[in-house]
């Protein structure tokens, strides 16, 4: 049996959706790539992944509140 992960396929979409052109894309084309974006977020966030890019962001974020001081 196969098993896919979701996060992973998710991944893969919005990569090739990103490669297309800018002048190809319509309006939809951009709604359905930011639910897509979501979804994956969803996906992610609950996982040791999405806890790993939150610290590093959340440090990121922080060097630069400082460093803005």
């Amino acid at each position: 049996m196969l098993t896919i992960n979701v996060a992973l396929l998710l991944v893969v979409i919005v990569v090739w959706r990103l490669r297309r052109r800018t002048e190809a894309r319509s309006r939809f084309d951009e709604k359905l790539t930011v639910v897509i974006v979501l979804a994956l977020g969803v996906l992610i966030a609950p996982t040791a992944v999405g806890q790993g890019i939150l610290n590093v962001l959340g440090q990121l974020a922080t060097s630069v509140t400082h460093a803005g001081r």
